[in-house]
């Protein structure tokens, strides 16, 4: 059973207590600043860089551009999303970051494999092939550590709310 320690708002099991404080501490909500102001600065400078290109450039390289100009604006709209919160999410921004890191990174992998096997040599597509299917497999492990969190949190919130009623 795990230990329970009353506050002066009632009683809140101390792990929830502890993991919801963590959720919306200075420190988390300056790690959302920082991948905001990343992926927002990811993407005006991808943008800056193909706006200001004198010549037009190759249909992949503009693609490539594209890509990298969403994911970048993906993961800011993503810290803005979570900033605007005040309150404590219950891990949900770790499941919506984790999928936007899994996307990100599998569609890099098949682009990568894609683009090795187009311009590369056997040897280059087995290596961005396995890069890539490393890569996506951590992401994989991230989403599902992340969702174990939340239904952790979620349980601890529900028996919480079962004990107040």
């Amino acid at each position: 059973m795990s230990e329970q320690k009353p506050t002066a708002q009632g009683d809140v099991p101390e792990q929830l207590e502890r993991a919801l404080a963590a959720e919306v501490s200075l420190r988390s909500r300056m790690r959302h600043v920082a991948v905001g102001l990343a992926g927002g600065g990811g993407a005006a400078l991808v943008a800056v860089l193909w706006a200001t290109e004198p010549d037009p450039l190759p249909a992949r390289t503009q693609l490539a551009f594209a890509g990298l100009i969403v994911i970048g604006l993906a993961w800011t709209g993503f810290a803005g999303w979570v900033l605007s919160r005040r309150r404590p999410l219950f891990a949900r921004d770790r499941v919506l970051g984790a999928r936007l890191a899994l996307g990100a990174t599998a569609v890099t992998a098949v682009a990568g494999t894609v683009l090795a096997a187009v311009r590369g040599t056997a040897a280059d597509v087995l290596a961005t092939a396995v890069g890539g299917v490393v890569l996506t497999a951590a992401a994989v492990l991230v989403l599902v550590r992340a969702r174990s969190r939340r239904r952790e949190l979620l349980r601890l919130r529900d028996a919480l709310r079962r004990g107040a009623s």
